[in-house]
């Protein structure tokens, strides 16, 4: 499938507390080798995971709070600010919580929020977790992810026309002018954002988390199974690794370079 050699970046998101609100940005500067900044800086541990922050490592996202298990968490309207570290989180209009992430006692009012509202959901004390510059992703690299808008209106057809809220697929960025699925075969090519150079390296496979409308909290769809019957997998976006830094925005050219000829 051939892939429009210029798209646009429609959305840029970063998403500092794993599972819980986008925070949507114009732009942002991507570093060699590192994620959105502050992109899923912060987990909340669902039961013991043996987490080191000192020595932090990958854990599988079933040792945190997240989507495609906990819902409930689209409930909540969270804001992060980087110049305090504080975390805010509203429900239905209301502050419910806020603590500054990088203090103990900060850390403390998130949990206990979670503690005393969460509690079906809990395997044991909810713990807030951050590792420096750790990014608590669903692999085990620091990736960009990346989806095609023209694969979401591809899945609402598939979907009789249901209308898919892009957001439910958690990307950093969301793409126009590609044609649906052509960028399932950009894995090993590089993509050029002005100065910034992002390596493919991945297909994402779809979890139960596409399955929750990120407005209402519901799970109301079934879009891995979807893409299954419709497709023959579950695929739906790519990683990126940044091998090449520069500031990236809403509305930037993203091209697919050629290969250099030796």
């Amino acid at each position: 499938m051939t892939v429009s050699h210029t798209a646009e970046i429609a959305g840029l998101y970063r998403y500092p507390i794993k599972g819980l609100t986008p925070e949507s940005l114009r732009r942002a500067p991507l570093r060699t080798g590192q994620t959105l900044p502050a992109d899923r800086r912060y987990a909340i541990e669902n039961g013991p995971s043996g987490f080191d922050p000192e020595r932090p490592e990958w854990k599988p996202k079933i040792q945190f709070l997240m989507l495609a298990r906990n819902e409930r968490l689209a409930e909540l309207d969270s804001r992060f600010d980087d110049a305090t570290n504080v975390l805010t989180i509203r429900r239905d209009g209301q502050t419910v919580a806020s603590g500054d992430l990088e203090t103990a006692a900060g850390r403390a009012a998130i949990e206990r929020y979670f503690a005393e509202n969460f509690q079906p959901e809990l395997k044991g004390p909810p713990k807030v977790l951050s590792g420096r510059d750790h990014s608590f992703s669903d692999v085990a690299r620091k990736v960009v992810s990346i989806i095609n808008l023209g694969s979401v209106r591809a899945i609402e057809t598939m979907l009789g026309g249901t209308a898919v809220n892009p957001l439910r697929f958690r990307a950093n960025l969301y793409v126009k002018g590609w044609p649906a699925w052509s960028e399932l075969d950009l894995v090993g090519q590089t993509l050029a954002i002005g100065q910034a150079r992002l390596k493919v390296v991945k297909r994402i496979v779809r979890c139960p988390a596409t399955n929750v409308d990120p407005v209402t909290a519901k799970r109301d769809l079934e879009i891995p199974p979807t893409l299954s019957r419709n497709l023959g997998h579950m695929d739906c976006g790519i990683y990126a690794e940044v091998i090449e830094g520069g500031d990236i925005g809403v509305g930037d050219a993203v091209a697919v370079e050629e290969p250099k000829l030796v």
